[in-house]
């Protein structure tokens, strides 16, 4: 139980701390005493201590309770598309280069690994594979110092190039990318500074699974044209293309989710306030998706679990869906629904994440709290 709730809460001015269930909230410290009227006046901005108890009797923990503004954004639901660029040149695969003394593999030998990120060689800033190929092949067999970053710290590796014979030029023995492109479901617009989110889950690579280091990037609009329906063991997905024009900037694609800012022009709709995890319950609610076209729809679903453990941020409910009309189309969450936001007693409480391949009517979401923890740190459009 313990280890299963969060060390921080956050609560909107003027409110109290409230868990559903069996575990309360029981403030501590200076404002112990007539708590309930004292924290409602502790303006945002502010943090105070509580304890969890257990049927408000047996003591869990001690947490802080972070007072903060409210917050209203415009839940979305649209396709859009994703073009972006690596931050340095990613490594996907390895190959054998045919040498004179038989197969090797250079890179392999230098100890670089695949989900490396190869920042430069000989000084140069490598950005992408034409780069990359150009440096090994004009090498002349001499080492290449390469700058590599792996699990976020930097180091230089020593790569000396082996001359293909087939192919008759140096090689490296690498696979590498650098920009990647596709369609996901933009999940809530900050009306006052353009600043979106979507996904509610990195964009990884399809070959590492690593999250893709990005450099640069832009939405795009995008058209949804068929449905893959999807079944137990075959996950199905959205498929659609990308639309002329340019919605905007991504600047952050990290563990819940791609981030930017979008031209004023496509900030319509009316906002709705951002739910605090602990306002999330079981029950009813409902998603906005696009299964057809440009248009989002609404469809009913049901939150199963709620889980506060910040150890999964992606993780954070189990949900199903129970509208007969989005099952018939797609047989429940599908590739390309990531992002999708729901919405429980008009607010934004998340946005869907995964599906369960055994089980496509069910799948997880994040809160949208944790996204709009990301989305807050971007510098809103001069």
């Amino acid at each position: 139980m313990r280890e299963n709730m969060p060390e921080q809460f956050s609560v909107v001015g003027g409110s109290e701390l409230k868990l559903e269930g069996a575990v309360t909230a029981k403030t501590t410290g200076s404002f112990a005493a007539d708590s309930a009227m004292q924290v409602t006046m502790i303006p945002p901005g502010n943090s105070y201590t509580a304890s969890l108890r257990l049927f408000g009797v047996f003591p869990i923990k001690e947490i802080t309770v972070k007072v903060v503004e409210a917050t209203s954004v415009i839940p979305s639901g649209a396709p859009f598309g994703i073009k972006m660029y690596t931050d340095g040149v990613l490594v996907v695969g390895m190959s054998e280069v045919d040498s004179a003394n038989g197969p090797k593999n250079p890179a392999r030998s230098s100890g670089i690994k695949v989900g490396d990120v190869l920042i430069s060689m000989n000084t140069q800033t490598v950005l992408t594979t034409e780069q990359v190929a150009g440096i090994v092949e004009n090498s002349g067999g001499a080492p290449i110092t390469v700058r590599v970053r792996r699990n976020n710290i930097e180091f230089d590796i020593n790569l000396t190039p082996e001359k293909s014979v087939n192919e008759n030029r140096y090689k490296a023995g690498l696979w590498v990318r650098d920009s990647s492109a596709g369609i996901g479901t933009l999940t809530f617009i900050m009306p006052d500074s353009n600043i979106f989110g979507g996904l509610g889950h990195a964009i990884c690579d399809v070959d590492t699974g690593e999250i893709i280091p990005l450099s640069s990037g832009k939405v795009v609009p995008a058209r949804i044209y068929s449905v893959v329906k999807g079944q137990v063991g075959q996950p199905g997905e959205l498929r659609g293309g990308f639309e002329p024009g340019t919605l905007g900037n991504l600047t952050i694609n990290s563990e819940t989710g791609v981030y930017g800012v979008l031209d004023s022009s496509y900030t319509s709709g009316e906002a709705v306030s951002i739910a605090m995890k602990q306002q999330v319950k079981t029950g009813y609610a409902q998603i906005l998706c696009t299964i057809d076209g440009t248009t989002p729809q609404y469809y009913d679903i049901e939150i199963e679990q709620v889980r506060y453990n910040d150890s999964s941020p992606t993780r954070n409910m189990t949900v199903r869906i129970t509208d007969p009309r989005l099952l018939d189309q797609t047989g429940g969450i599908i590739q390309g629904m990531s992002g999708s936001p729901i919405l429980q007693d008009g607010m934004l409480a998340g946005a869907i994440t995964h599906v369960l391949v055994n089980d496509p009517e069910r799948g997880f979401a994040i809160f949208a709290e944790n996204m709009l923890r990301t989305a807050s740190s971007q510098k809103p459009a001069a």
